[in-house]
């Protein structure tokens, strides 16, 4: 695919650079266990043919009903997983300061999160959920164990930070990213929480943006979805919100709405975009599928393709690298366009190689691959 040359241009004027950036993630954390489905074992260890897509795997469940069924699930690797985590990981690749609240361990740091609590100087509410994530060519399944994230709220997380240090690292961030509502039942009552009690008291600056992601509500009910929204909404009165969508959660989120929904054409994005921006009142909606992304402002609406990779080395945190991608290249003062082209090739270096990037590799892959 082409870009214009004035993103070429725009990429080339303007350093993207995040070392004066400072960014508050939160508040989930997984043990992600990635796992391949076996469909025909030739010998020990990897030598097997897996289940290769999303629907050949349906059809081996389907096919066990009023029978039985036992499906090999082969251990590929475990790591550190959530959307938080896996969002502040990719900033802290791109080169942004980043403190964490969220379910690492408690009263001990989990293993697999060590390393990244070290860096973000993470604060820890509580246990991290667990989550098998089946891959497939064409998408992952994900099951999850959630019950330690039902101790999440605004009062385990004020007593873990500490008020006064909470409201410091709110007033000192340039971004603030609330992910995972899904997963977290008290997330809707904590949001309340701040939006009441302590946005009104952080100070002006120049540069504050929050940035949401549902991720997957299609277990939530409607009302559910439609009442965490116009919390979200009302953040807007103290910063810019940002709202971050797959293609599923957009149409989710249109059907709340009552909005018109689409497929996932050029057109039909921008207007779903243009449209959810607008019913909710915040700076910015961003649709992302997996071949593309829309973004809507009040200045307009913008689509860009992305580098997609037919044979994806790992997916499950793509979305999360689309999105830390993409409030990176806004906090570093890129034009929405530019910002979804870098947002796409944040998550395509990912995919590819399984690495969070540097910006540097953002910019590579950008510049070889469209």
């Amino acid at each position: 695919m082409q870009v214009s040359q004035k993103i070429i241009d725009e990429i080339n004027a303007k350093p993207f650079s995040l070392s004066s950036r400072n960014a508050v993630v939160g508040l989930d954390g997984f043990v992600d266990k990635i796992v391949a489905p076996v469909d025909k074992r030739h010998g020990l260890g990897d030598q097997f043919d897996p289940v290769a897509t999303i629907a050949d795997m349906g059809a081996k469940i389907s096919a066990a009903a009023g029978k039985s069924a036992n499906i090999e699930l082969f251990p590929r690797f475990e790591k550190l997983g959530g959307n938080g985590p896996i969002m502040a990981n990719a900033m802290l690749s791109l080169g942004m300061n980043v403190r964490y609240i969220g379910a690492l361990g408690h009263p001990a740091i989990h293993p697999v999160f060590e390393e990244f609590a070290r860096k973000t100087k993470a604060i820890s509410l509580c246990e991290p959920g667990i989550t098998t994530a089946l891959e497939f060519k064409d998408g992952k399944v994900m099951l999850g164990n959630t019950l330690s994230l039902e101790n999440i709220d605004y009062l385990k997380m004020i007593s873990h930070c500490g008020e006064g240090e909470f409201l410091e690292l709110l007033s000192q961030a340039d971004l603030v990213s609330i992910v995972n509502w899904t997963m977290i039942p008290k997330m809707t009552s904590l949001l309340t929480e701040l939006v009441d009690k302590v946005l009104p008291n952080l100070p002006p600056r120049d540069t504050r943006t929050f940035f949401f992601d549902l991720a997957d509500p299609a277990k939530r009910s409607s009302s559910d979805i439609n009442e965490v929204l116009q919390v979200i909404s009302r953040f807007q009165a103290h910063a810019e919100v940002t709202l971050g969508l797959n293609y599923n959660e957009g149409l989710q989120v249109c059907d709340v709405l009552g909005l018109k929904s689409g497929g996932k054409e050029e057109e039909d994005l921008k207007s779903m975009a243009t449209e959810i921006r607008r019913k909710l009142g915040i700076s910015t909606l961003v649709l992302h599928p997996v071949e593309s992304a829309a973004c809507a402002t009040k200045d307009g609406v913008w689509w860009s393709p992305g580098p997609y990779c037919e044979a994806p080395k790992i997916t499950t945190g793509a979305g999360d690298h689309f999105n830390a991608g993409f409030c990176s290249a806004r906090l570093s003062g890129f034009s929405p366009l530019c910002s979804l082209v870098l947002a796409t090739c944040t998550s395509g270096h990912y995919v590819r190689t399984a690495q969070s990037p540097s910006t540097a590799q953002v910019i590579e892959l950008l510049k070889t691959n469209f």
